[in-house]
């Protein structure tokens, strides 16, 4: 494995921002001073680019196997190096849904061969795979998930004692997805008396509403806190939902963590105007209101991490009417530029951004030797040019899908290099490709 100087970077890490030289050898980060004087087999000129520790996205879904029409494990982790997101966490909902320790295996010998990022998948809970799911190695899978709330095929956990056993017995972080299933229903009739299968895109958020989401959020909450389960609620959509979390001690010790989404945090319900399906997701986009509270929660301590929830479909999928229009969209390759925009907009600081898209993933999942530019960690790197705009188009996107909502934006912060477990995977604008990522491990 190859050597690399960084010289002269801006470096953003653990609150801080310095100019540092940093040394990589055989995948790992040997040293970090103010000048390096030494040989290396590439050496990348750093200077007025900052230095941020890689990405860790803890929500996506890339489709393989069963759903390979949409994308690939190959085509999303291309896209998530060239957004700065050097390691991803996959969900079960893929076809068949993840529900077997064996079909956790076959996503990993999958990723083995083709992920450019490095990768760890979640192992699916179901009404009746408790026991499969009480089997799932602790040191190696990042997480358990739970869809409280209507989702793919056989994965709508809906029953009380189920839920209960999971709470009670999953030796790891249960990761839910939470909107009310019979709210839901209920607004969706409504809304179908009212305007038969012509509901327009707009009234998503009044169908899985504000109410849908606390409801099953809040019941995670006090069955977590009856349990003592290490909780990691996904998708933060309300405001409402962000003052179920607590702020007031460290994160290392909490048991119940909050994540909020790139869209939550860009887009409102206005939106579907121009964008209608485009920035359908579930949970639904919602109001100014909730994306402002969203964010200061995001602020403030509430939620933790920063995520993707990356799930992309076709453009022929997304353009049908509505209620036959899938959910979710393409995001990794646009999640950081995005974030660094918010920064452009005085909204966020480039050490929060850090915090919440590195360093937190990495403390809430225990994720061994990652998400820090630490002396002995593996070098997951990424270098950003805040000052080079350039614009979302079909011919730079390169997620299968190829389409984004974010089409026709300018970005004013561009990715420049992209280092995955000490290989450059990304520079300037292409694609290196050689060297796949390496699977997760977590100390617990």
């Amino acid at each position: 494995m190859s050597s690399i100087l960084i010289k002269s970077a801006t470096v953003v890490n653990e609150n801080q921002q310095f100019v540092a030289d940093i040394l990589v050898k055989d995948g790992f980060i040997e040293r970090i001073d103010k000048q390096i004087d030494t040989t290396a087999d590439k050496v990348i000129n750093a200077e007025g680019l900052h230095l941020f520790p890689g990405c860790i996205d803890d929500q996506v879904h890339f489709r393989e196997p069963g759903l390979t029409h949409k994308a690939k494990i190959y085509t999303e982790s291309r896209a998530a190096v060239a957004g700065g997101i050097t390691s991803f966490m996959e969900m079960p909902n893929t076809v068949p849904n993840t529900l077997t320790q064996e079909l956790l295996q076959d996503k990993y010998d999958i990723a083995a061969r083709t992920s450019l990022a490095n990768y760890s998948f979640f192992m699916g809970a179901s009404n009746d795979n408790i026991d499969e799911v009480l089997r799932t190695d602790t040191a190696n899978v990042c997480g358990i998930k739970v869809f409280m709330g209507s989702s793919t095929g056989n994965m709508l956990v809906d029953n009380p004692t189920t839920l209960e056993r999971i709470f009670s017995q999953s030796p790891m972080l249960v990761a839910t997805h939470c909107e009310d299933e019979a709210t839901i229903k209920s607004n969706l009739e409504h809304y179908k008396q009212l305007l038969g299968e012509n509901i327009p895109v707009r009234l998503h958020p009044k169908i899985r509403s504000a109410e849908a989401c606390y409801i099953s959020s809040s019941m995670a909450v006090d069955l977590a806190k009856k349990h003592n389960t290490r909780l990691h609620i996904l998708h933060i959509s309300t405001e409402k939902e962000t003052y179920l979390f607590d702020n007031s001690i460290p994160l290392k010790d909490k048991r119940i963590t909050a994540e909020a989404c790139i869209h939550h945090l860009w887009f409102s319900d206005k939106d579907y105007e121009t964008k209608g399906n485009l920035i359908k997701w579930n949970p639904a986009v919602k109001t100014e209101h909730d994306r402002a509270g969203i964010l200061k929660a995001v602020l403030n301590g509430r939620i933790d991490v920063i995520a993707t929830d990356h799930a992309p479909h076709t453009i022929e999928e997304k353009s049908l009417p509505y209620l036959q229009a899938p959910s979710g969209g393409p995001l990794v390759q646009h999640a950081l530029p995005a974030m660094l925009e918010l920064y452009h907009q005085g909204k966020i600081t480039l050490e929060q951004i850090t915090e919440k898209m590195a360093h937190n993933v990495a403390i809430c999942f225990q994720v061994e030797k990652r998400g820090f530019i630490r002396e002995g960690y593996y070098a997951d790197l990424v270098l950003a040019d805040l000052n080079a705009p350039w614009k979302v188009n079909k011919d730079n996107i390169l997620y299968q899908c190829k389409w984004s909502p974010f089409e026709g934006t300018t970005f004013r912060s561009k990715i420049a290099y992209t280092i995955v477990s000490g290989n450059v995977v990304w520079a300037n604008g292409s694609l290196v490709e050689g060297e796949a990522g390496k699977r997760l491990s977590f100390i617990r």
